[in-house]
């Protein structure tokens, strides 16, 4: 999506792994990750912040949706918690 930064998993890395190669299958991520992607987050997608392209593009909505889910899910419920774990 335009604007925004990437956001998928399977992004190639300079290197082999993927993110995906990095954590066990099964892991409490990749659950979030599918619970997030099966949301309908229309409304936050199709809103910009800026639309004279004169920021960095922001990060990608659904890539905050699976931080704070995760970071609630572990008991991380504070900015400064989220920022710290990540």
């Amino acid at each position: 999506m335009k604007g925004f930064r990437p956001c998928d998993l399977d992004w190639p890395f300079l290197l082999p792994p993927s993110l995906q190669d990095w954590q066990p299958e099964g892991h409490l991520a990749s659950f979030i990750a599918t619970v997030v992607d099966a949301l309908d987050l229309s409304l936050v997608l199709d809103t910009r912040t800026r639309k004279d392209g004169r920021c960095k593009a922001a990060y990608h909505p659904i890539l905050l949706v699976r931080l704070l889910v995760c970071g609630y899910a572990l008991g991380k419920r504070s900015s400064c918690q989220l920022e710290r774990a990540t």
